[in-house]
């Protein structure tokens, strides 16, 4: 199983969402709060806001390249908008 997910820094005044991609979701989450992840070593600690189960790596590498897009990014926030406008965190 494949997994895309997002990724909420918990930084104060942070808006940071990191999109990704992984086959071990619990693993991969670990590795980005150990600061073991380039991209999110700045923005730890993080919280798992989202994710998605894919059985085809190819499906899930589609899904987390439109999520990285403009409209992938804004159908995102419209899917978490109750989350979002909880924790303050709206685009």
């Amino acid at each position: 199983m494949w997994y895309v997910y997002v990724l909420r820094s918990l930084k104060i005044d942070a808006n940071y969402r990191y999109v990704g991609m992984s086959d071990d979701l619990r693993k991969r989450l670990h590795l980005h709060n150990q600061g073991n992840v380039f991209s999110t070593q700045g923005w730890k600690p993080l919280e798992l806001i989202y994710y998605q189960a894919h059985k085809d790596k190819r499906d899930a590498a589609a899904r987390e390249k439109f999520l990285k897009t403009g409209w992938g990014k804004n159908w995102i926030d419209r899917t978490l908008n109750n989350y979002l406008k909880k924790v303050g965190r709206t685009r």
